[in-house]
């Protein structure tokens, strides 16, 4: 019988961390045991739960009977508190400049429906997390990839931004902390950038600043608190820094110096009201997150940087490994200096998983281009299971070089 077609813009996505999930799953049903360095969901791993505040606040709404619709545009005192905390990074954040949404994935798929048309363009770094390719092509627009100095912190290639900005683009994406490099991009950057940016009126920035506070480098600013001009869109959330990922609880807020967003504007509330509302009472959890004591995150940062150090002190004595040290977020970049591999990395981590059972996710997931050769790593696994993790790769590094 002939099959009923689906749209080829859905059969064109890609998302390489949760691909690469099929396999394994496959061996985990053999009955072998699996380490999973490859998605960064933080409470997946020991000694990082969400909060206990948060989720008593959380438990508290359901059992209060909070479980209603919500505002489209989120919960007014959840506005507030969000506004209140990028005001405290240094641009003057209002309540109404804060949309609340199901995570910044559905943040930017509505950004995307508000600002793209036919023929537009998006520049997103390379490599970059998947839904920056993906989402844009469901709207006609291109994701043209930008270069990172794979050999210098996987920093800003300016002359490459310069050469690829036209009338066309629509959104430049800044993500910082990078995921999946971990690279920061500080203050010097960041105004060079916007300066860049400047002769391009019809162009935003789109500040994908969901890491923000697991910056080991302290050199991260807030990019809405370096423009005095330029329109900036921030989007940041409970995923990663508060240990909530499964809330899907994130958000936009717009930076608009000079009033140039209110058709764009218009068009997101109009997106918004649309799809109803975001959960209540994981917004509510969210709030008391915001809301109540935060000291305990310091104590997640120091978990979290001390198994990165280690990951990097294991790197360092792999022979086929290397790595430019990650100074955000919690994923590493690795490059395979091994030919056999390095021409073919989804083959290396195929090909890991079924002999070590340790699961990576391939960089040309992340960039055919300029991720090739590349493989990503969550360093959020407890230090003895990262040991046996390096103690495998290495293992296998050295039984396949010597074929």
């Amino acid at each position: 019988m002939q099959n009923v077609p689906a749209a080829r813009r859905s059969l064109n996505i890609e998302y390489a961390i949760r691909d690469v999930v099929v396999p394994a799953t496959q061996l985990e049903a053999e009955g072998h045991e699996i380490i999973k360095l490859n998605i960064g969901d933080p409470i997946a791993y020991p000694g990082l739960p969400t909060p206990p505040h948060m989720v008593e606040a959380f438990t508290q709404a359901l059992q209060s009977g909070r479980n209603g619709y919500s505002p489209s545009y989120g919960l007014p005192e959840l506005r507030t508190a969000i506004a209140k905390d990028e005001s405290k990074k240094g641009w003057p954040a209002k309540a109404e400049d804060v949309y609340v949404c199901h995570g910044v994935t559905e943040a930017l798929q509505i950004l995307f429906q508000a600002t793209l048309e036919e023929g537009n363009q998006i520049l997103a770094p390379g490599p970059h997390y998947p839904p920056y390719m993906a989402y844009p092509q469901m709207y006609g627009a291109e994701t043209i990839e930008y270069r990172l100095h794979s050999d210098s912190g996987w920093s800003l290639d300016f002359d490459d931004i310069k050469s690829k900005m036209n009338d066309s683009v629509r959104l430049f994406v800044l993500i910082n902390p990078n995921n999946p490099t971990g690279a920061v991009v500080g203050q010097e950057e960041l105004d060079r950038l916007l300066t860049l940016l400047e002769p391009w009126p019809n162009c935003i920035l789109v500040a994908d600043e969901i890491y923000d506070g697991l910056d080991f480098s302290k050199r991260h600013v807030s990019a809405a608190s370096r423009s005095q001009s330029y329109p900036v869109v921030t989007m940041n959330g409970v995923s990663k820094v508060y240990y909530a990922p499964g809330w899907r609880i994130g958000y936009m807020a717009l930076h608009d110096p000079l009033q140039k967003l209110a058709s764009v504007r218009d068009g997101i509330e109009r997106i918004l009201r649309s799809r109803l509302c975001a959960s209540t009472p994981a917004q509510l959890g969210f709030l008391a997150g915001l809301e109540q004591d935060r000291s305990w995150m310091n104590a997640y940062s120091d978990i979290v940087k001390a198994r990165r150090d280690v990951c990097l002190e294991r790197i360092a004595g792999i022979d086929g490994l290397e790595v430019e040290q990650p100074d955000g977020a919690f994923y590493m970049f690795i490059r395979l200096t091994d030919k056999r591999w390095s021409e073919d990395d989804k083959a290396f981590v195929l090909q890991l998983l079924h002999e070590e059972h340790v699961l990576l996710v391939h960089g040309s997931g992340f960039s055919k281009d300029k991720g090739k050769g590349h493989v990503r790593l969550v360093f959020l696994s407890d230090i003895p299971t990262l040991h046996t993790a390096f103690d495998r790769i290495d293992s296998f590094l050295k039984r396949h070089r010597n074929e």
